[in-house]
């Protein structure tokens, strides 16, 4: 089987908002939900902690997460791909 069929959890894509911590990144995710009475769009972010083995993650680097078994208390993912932030 190849490696991409028998990986599992939910992958989200987000920002590092802190990077101090030894191999973990805070990662602050955005998305947006529809109001059940209003129908306006509304911002809604969350952050997760996230497994960085490498300890290569920036602040506001880009990067995409997958959930993974437990590491620690709490980290419950784990960075898989990350991309540098835009410069404007």
């Amino acid at each position: 089987m190849s490696e991409e069929t028998t990986q599992r959890g939910r992958v989200l894509e987000g920002r590092v908002v802190s990077s101090k911590m030894d191999k973990t990144v805070t990662v602050e995710v955005t998305r947006l939900v529809k109001h059940p009475r209003y129908h306006k769009y509304i911002t809604r972010t969350k952050t997760y902690k996230a497994h960085d083995d490498a300890n290569v993650c920036q602040e506001n680097d880009t990067v995409v997460i997958r959930e993974v078994p437990p590491i620690s208390k709490n980290k419950r993912w784990s960075v898989i791909d990350r991309r540098s932030p835009i410069a404007n």
